[in-house]
């Protein structure tokens, strides 16, 4: 290897350095009582996990544009998707789930969060295989893309970062039943469970569609640009909590889907006919 591609092994760079930058950011994050610098660094961290899936799409594309695309790009992409997709997540996971309070449910935490990191490492080497078997395996993925199932976790830090201690007892004088206590029990686990499920989704064999491709490639009628605008619009509005509902539905819902079109596909098959040299007894 004499020639690289300057411009995209540096964005491919730039993808590992904010999984770096996440793992430093969660790293601060402390077990004890929540203040305003671990509000911060949970929505740090989940940004910069956002960050690394934009140098993600950027590399890529900007390699095919330039025609530069290469098998080292390949790899070193699988290599920074691993830390900023594999790693990150899984640490700042830690930092997300039940604390050493709960014993039990701190062990069961870092079962999960060293499963995530094997699926997703799992996945990675899969695509590599696969893309190069199938060239046009990219137009549809098989298991979750790992960035998503990593922007599932930080949209939910993120969304922890943005939920202060004010928000909780704001809450809690409106509906008295959700104390703050149980409340962000409630959030612990449920980061703690749903990052088993899209842990189990990326080495899964369920169809995800590729959205950026089937958004912004091609040619597309004018009103498709508006309505790109406008979503684009809401999503830097509520940017804190529009990112849960976005990458979430997309994680769970093709699972859904893919589920209701096998039994759609069951239920219009026709039935077996008999065969004439064995005809049905009368």
């Amino acid at each position: 290897m004499k020639k690289i591609a300057v411009i995209p092994t540096l964005l491919t760079l730039g993808n590992a350095v904010c999984g770096f930058a996440a793992i430093a950011a969660a790293s601060k994050i402390g077990s004890k009582q929540p203040t305003a610098d671990t509000d911060m660094y949970f929505a740090l961290s989940g940004w910069l996990i956002i960050g690394a899936m934009v140098f993600d799409a950027l590399d890529g594309y900007v390699a095919r544009i330039s025609k530069t695309a290469s098998d080292f790009g390949l790899q070193l992409d699988s290599l920074c998707d691993a830390i900023s997709f594999g790693l990150a997540p899984s640490f700042l996971l830690l930092r997300l789930g039940p604390d050493t309070s709960i014993t039990r449910l701190h062990q069961a935490l870092a079962v999960i969060a060293a499963l995530y990191m094997a699926c997703a490492l799992l996945r990675l080497a899969r695509f590599n295989i696969e893309s190069k078997i199938d060239p046009n395996s990219g137009k549809r993925f098989r298991g979750l893309p790992s960035p998503a199932a990593a922007g599932c976790l930080a949209s939910l830090a993120i969304m922890r970062g943005s939920i202060t201690e004010a928000h909780f007892r704001a809450l809690a004088e409106r509906w008295p039943v959700l104390q703050p206590d149980l409340l962000g029990r409630c959030i612990e686990v449920a980061a703690m469970l749903g990052a088993l499920a899209i842990a189990l989704l990326m080495v899964s064999r369920v169809p995800y569609p590729h959205l950026t491709k089937q958004i912004l490639r091609g040619r597309k009628p004018f009103s498709h640009l508006v309505y790109v605008i406008l979503v684009a619009v809401f999503l830097v509005l509520i940017r804190e909590l529009a990112l849960v509902p976005l990458f979430w539905l997309y994680a769970l819902s093709m699972p859904v889907l893919h589920m209701w079109s096998r039994m759609l596909r069951r239920a219009v098959s026709p039935p077996p006919t008999a065969s004439l040299d064995h005809p049905v007894p009368q």
